[in-house]
């Protein structure tokens, strides 16, 4: 009798560890099926759109929905309605950067143009080039060009300025090239001129590529609080020349917003 006692006991023990197991496992799987769902999905979806799909219960469509947020694989927009996490896109800039860095900023960079007006830049390190990503024209006539296309010397670039001085790219060791009489064309020279960037917080090319035109950029940061991009605005010196300080302060506070989420935080409101 004991014996048998003993049996059943290992046996309703078993059975409880399975449908544990089972439990576990079906509760993962309901998870993974929402965040598939809403993956999927051609626009956000709201909680009852998610609870209906799901046909689970409200409370424990709740649940899962505020563990999957603090995890980062789910979060809401505006409205309270659900769209992938930072964890998706956070992965994404880790391994295709460039694509999905260019992605983020775009945003930013339209916010930008739509202030200032004057064309906008993005750009990044690929070996020791500075090659620009994505652009923004110009709402002015005078001042609309494709810089992407054109191959630039980072010392006569405000965004190229951003990575010496931050220290994201090597001085050069080879000449420097004089593209005006403006150009900076000494090592000391950049060094300098670094420090000044760093003081106040952006760079500024004033008739050093093309003589009447005026750049002015600022560091965008990564994951680790390293330089990964810069984001700089171009025009025609008389526009630009007497809002330096406003326009610095400008791309500073739309760089940080970019930089939190490159970081994978949600920006704070407010910020601009």
């Amino acid at each position: 009798m004991g014996s048998l006692t003993r049996g059943r006991m290992v046996a309703q023990a078993r059975a409880q560890a399975t449908a544990e197991s089972s439990t576990g496992t079906q509760a993962v799987d309901r998870a993974a099926a929402l965040v598939s769902t809403v993956v999927h999905a051609d626009e956000p979806l709201t909680f009852g759109d998610l609870q209906e799909s799901s046909g689970l219960a409200k409370s424990t469509t709740s649940r899962m929905l505020a563990a999957l947020e603090r995890g980062g694989l789910l979060e809401r927009d505006d409205d309270g309605s659900y769209v992938a996490g930072s964890l998706f896109w956070l992965y994404a800039a880790r391994h295709d950067p460039w694509d999905e860095m260019v992605r983020l900023a775009r945003p930013a960079m339209e916010q930008i143009g739509e202030e200032i007006s004057e064309t906008v830049h993005l750009s990044v390190t690929r070996g020791e080039k500075v090659v620009q990503v994505a652009q923004v024209d110009s709402r002015y006539l005078l001042g609309t060009r494709d810089w992407t296309e054109i191959e630039v010397p980072a010392h006569s670039s405000a965004l190229g300025k951003v990575f010496y001085a931050w220290g994201a790219l090597p001085l050069p060791d080879t000449e420097l090239q004089p593209l005006t009489e403006a150009t900076i064309t000494t090592l000391e020279g950049l060094r300098r001129d670094g420090a000044r960037a760093r003081k106040r917080g952006w760079t500024v090319t004033h008739d050093e590529l093309e003589v009447g035109l005026t750049g002015i950029a600022v560091p965008v940061r990564g994951t680790r609080g390293d330089v990964v991009a810069a984001l700089g605005i171009s025009g025609p010196t008389p526009r630009l020349e007497d809002r330096l300080e406003e326009l610095g302060s400008n791309l500073s506070s739309h760089a940080a917003q970019l930089s939190m989420l490159l970081r994978g935080r949600a920006p704070k409101e407010g910020v601009a």
